[in-house]
């Protein structure tokens, strides 16, 4: 199995000003290939540091991928450090000089003599075409490495990646087959510990990962043919969905919303939000049983909506009891078959603080959620939980499925 690795170059990427979206298109398609990729690295514009970092590359590893600085001016310095750190000289190529020269006139626009450091080449590199963009990039064999300079743009980038670079590129005929479990309601930790020693395999793999909507699971097999890769993964797979299925509301592309559309079987779902600035609401938009909603912090308008002013004066907004209510005001006064209510603290003692409660009318459950955070993981956190709530509650088995 070949070895990758992936240099991710610009000193915007290592102050953080932009998001290194390349280098997770690339790791997802190597993987995909059955490439292994043991680092990501990020290296800013300087021509010492960026050749140290290709040659300790190529020391390492059999396929060497770069991304970004390969434009025309004096910081772009990719090709200079390729260069270096094979000990060749790079030189203009008359082919891609004329092509350069023929992008410009084509526009009416005579080519600026800084761009004819984008024709230049090594011996040991064929030019790799950019048809949406003036930077080509580079395909190197040497010494049984291959090394890939493609421009930074992530339009370029990943046009180039599929047309130029997987067409030259030796990777395995191993299949790898993935599926990725979504859960809700279970830490990271305590999820780790239901699967036992099933995390500690290597073929099939098991991986948990932290998300917004919950903790996912992957598990990836691989192997020559795709049935045989399947024939590990399934046994897997199904083992992860029995221990985990309390807390499982989809895979893959599924999304929570939709989870809870799904489950909804055709019924309307009404929504009250109290303290979550419209969080609930916002995950919701699109799914076509969202019905109605009203968000608000007004007591006055709550009352109106199904809060009753001796749950109010006795237990607060921010309470089981409030947030019960709400829901069962949702279906009666927002007209819905099914009431889904939050109501959020994010300030004062109680900051962190919430409650979901969902009324079907067959149905009726609440749930605490009390997690410290900045005001805006707070609500996120409140209407995930609100949203795994209703879910749990109408999927067909019921609570405890």
């Amino acid at each position: 199995m070949p070895i990758a690795e992936i240099i991710s170059v610009g000193t915007e990427l290592l102050f953080g000003e932009i998001v290194d979206t390349n280098a997770s298109f690339i790791a997802q398609e190597l993987v995909a290939r059955g490439v292994t990729l043991h680092r990501k690295t990020v290296v800013g514009d300087n021509l010492e540091r960026l050749q140290g970092a290709i040659q300790t590359a190529v020391d390492r590893a059999d396929l060497v991928i770069l991304g970004g600085g390969l434009g025309p001016t004096d910081d772009d310095q990719t090709r200079e450090a390729i260069a270096a750190a094979l000990g060749e000289t790079p030189a203009e190529d008359p082919e891609l000089l004329a092509w350069l020269r023929g992008l410009y006139s084509q526009r009416g626009r005579e080519m600026p003599e800084i761009n004819r450091k984008q024709t230049w080449l090594i011996p040991s590199a064929q030019p790799l075409a950019n048809p949406v963009g003036t930077a080509p990039g580079w395909f190197v064999q040497k010494g049984g490495k291959i090394l890939v300079a493609l421009p930074g743009p992530p339009r370029e980038l990943k046009k180039m990646w599929r047309e130029q670079v997987l067409p030259r590129l030796p990777v395995p005929t191993r299949t790898l087959l993935h599926t990725t479990v979504h859960t809700q309601g279970i830490g990271e930790s305590n999820l780790a510990e239901v699967l036992g020693d099933l995390t500690k395999g290597s073929n099939p793999s098991l991986g948990t990962y932290a998300r917004k909507t919950g903790v996912d699971v992957r598990v990836a097999a691989s192997a020559a043919t795709e049935a045989e890769a399947r024939s590990l993964l399934e046994p897997a797979l199904q083992q992860v969905r029995d221990l985990l299925q309390k807390w499982i509301w989809g895979e893959d592309d599924q999304t929570l919303a939709g989870a809870v559309q799904a489950a909804l079987g055709g019924r309307t779902l009404g929504i009250i939000e109290a303290g979550s600035a419209g969080q609930l609401c916002t995950l919701l938009a699109g799914q076509p049983g969202f019905h109605d909603a009203a968000v608000t912090e007004n007591h006055a308008r709550l009352i109106t909506l199904g809060l009753t002013p001796v749950t109010l004066r006795d237990q607060g907004l921010v309470s089981e009891a409030a947030a019960q209510e709400l829901a069962s005001g949702a279906r009666e006064h927002l007209d819905s078959a099914v009431g889904l209510a939050v109501v959020v603290s994010v300030a004062g003692q109680n900051a962190g603080q919430a409650y979901a409660a969902v009324d079907s009318g067959e149905v009726q459950r609440a749930v605490a959620v009390n997690w410290p955070g900045d005001p805006e993981q707070v609500r996120e956190r409140a209407a995930v939980a609100a949203l795994a709530l209703a879910y749990r509650s109408l999927r067909p088995g019921g609570w405890e499925r």
